[in-house]
């Protein structure tokens, strides 16, 4: 369950950015982050699990922009009925 870590301090477009690098990290099975600015290459192993990424980018969009996200649900409804 996402913790809310993007929700603060982060534009959409940030989000967007870090939720499209995660995604391409994720196709190519990589266990390692590769950010490139400029003439500057720098790899590193990831702060957090690509999964774990791509959640908290989930809640950060809905949080930011429900109107095209959806909304964050935070509430649990019971059910009773037995249905399983």
């Amino acid at each position: 369950m996402a913790q809310g870590l993007f929700r603060v301090g982060f534009t959409l477009a940030e989000i967007k950015n870090i939720l499209a690098r995660a995604k391409e990290q994720l196709l190519a099975g990589k266990t390692i982050m590769e950010w490139e600015e400029g003439d500057v290459r720098s790899r590193k192993e990831q702060a957090m699990p690509i999964k774990d990424v791509l959640a908290e980018c989930q809640d950060a969009l809905q949080y930011l922009d429900p109107a095209t996200y959806g909304r964050v649900i935070t509430r649990t409804v019971p059910d009773y009925s037995g249905g399983g």
